[in-house]
């Protein structure tokens, strides 16, 4: 009866105060369900390349350290401390150091970011006796992020004689037309992370960060956040990402337009970049790279081009025009030279930042776009072969000889 009298005090609370539902981290808040993204963890590519690292141990030991938590305070610590481990895990592997973790090529970026989903995954649906408000949650899979992409460990060694680069990479995308897909960008992210090269005029240091494939993470301005306090410092700076087959091209032009693609959540945005300020917002931006002694210069195998091309509404008309030579006065954006998907979009949105910082006079930056990371012939089944490692070794070893060649124009 005690217990009838207990529950009958609490509806009757309940009732008075109209069913409030609360907002105190003491009070939990339903858990939800793993994204589409997180989905595909479960699929037997995913499986064999976390094993074949050794990044399978990644998501169980933040779950372990969740368990233990007993606050929001000690989950937070733990989701930062683990988050920061998997990206310098990752960037070790590929630059030679601590154990391979299993026989998978080195230079893979696909490791980190199928361990970050397992690691968001446990997060997103973890639900401790303390409760977590929506918010919290929310900031969790937040640090999460930012620490596991190496987005808050950007740092250049104090001293004058030492230029800063700085170069961003994409995670792997397009996994449902092929789950074992690699995205060169983030391996070359991975490959040149903390990294000195030698230049004409003395020693450049690079410094990478990865971003996801989601049209809402740009929406909410991770780009900008992770660039704004760093574009004042650096010599150079090189958004990088996937693009076309065989060929690098060095955007000249980025448009303020989404295509409305799907993203790695299988949702799709149409309309213009959406950015702060709107009412100043420019319809193009330009890259100010060397672009002219980049594509002169022998970088590598691949050819090196200077891609001019966009589509546009010339001033006046209605209907989209390719033009081969770049946008025409009064032109309303529809692809950049980079399209109109999220790779024309962060090279818009960094070069925007650049121009919004007072510095496109003095700044090099724009978009390298690489070739597409193809397998080996007739392999439509293995991670990974011969080939498709080469390829990818290659790539990374153009965009270093790329920055070099920038490094030295600049």
């Amino acid at each position: 009866m005690t217990s009838i009298r207990v529950r009958l005090g609490v509806l009757g609370l309940a009732l008075l105060t109209g069913f409030t539902t609360p907002t105190t981290a003491s009070a939990a808040q339903a858990a939800p369900s793993p994204t589409v993204e997180e989905q595909r963890l479960g699929t037997a590519a995913p499986q064999e390349i976390l094993r074949r690292s050794g990044f399978d141990t990644a998501a169980p030991r933040l779950a372990r350290a969740l368990e233990g938590a007993r606050s929001y305070g000690e989950a937070r610590r733990a989701v930062s401390r683990e988050g920061a481990r998997l990206w310098q895990r990752a960037v070790d592997r590929a630059q030679g150091r601590g154990p391979a973790g299993g026989d998978l090529s080195r230079d893979d970026d696909r490791p980190l970011y199928w361990a970050r989903l397992g690691m968001t995954r446990d997060v997103r649906t973890w639900e401790p006796e303390f409760g977590l408000t929506d918010g919290q949650r929310a900031a969790l899979l937040d640090e999460l992020e930012r620490t596991s992409r190496g987005q808050d460990a950007i740092r250049y060694p104090h001293g004058k004689g030492l230029k800063r680069i700085l170069l961003t990479g994409f995670d792997p995308f397009t996994l449902d037309r092929d789950i074992r897909i690699s995205n060169p960008s983030g391996a070359t992210a991975l490959a040149l992370d903390g990294t000195v090269i030698a230049t004409a005029d003395g020693p450049a240091r690079i410094e990478t960060a990865v971003f996801p494939v989601r049209w809402q993470d740009f929406t909410e301005g991770t780009v900008e956040r992770t660039l704004r306090p760093h574009l004042p410092k650096v010599d150079l700076f090189t958004t990088v990402s996937q693009g076309r087959v065989g060929r690098f091209d060095i955007e000249r032009t980025n448009g303020a337009w989404r295509g409305g693609f799907g993203d790695n959540e299988n949702i799709g945005r149409t309309g213009t970049v959406p950015v702060t300020d709107p009412a100043s917002q420019p319809q193009w931006t330009t890259t100010t790279l060397p672009y002219a002694a980049i594509t002169a210069a022998q970088t590598g195998r691949f050819p090196v081009y200077d891609n001019t091309s966009v589509t546009e509404i010339p001033a006046g008309a209605t209907e989209p025009v390719v033009r081969p030579d770049g946008p025409t006065p009064g032109s309303a954006a529809r692809a950049g030279g980079g399209g109109d998907y999220l790779s024309n979009e962060i090279a818009y949105r960094a070069t925007l930042l650049r121009d919004r910082l007072g510095l496109r006079g003095t700044l090099p930056g724009g978009h390298v776009h690489t070739p597409v990371l193809q397998f080996g012939t007739g392999n439509t089944t293995e991670v990974t072969d011969p080939e498709f490692v080469r390829n990818r070794l290659d790539i990374i070893a153009q965009v270093r000889a790329i920055l070099k060649v920038a490094a030295e124009e600049s």
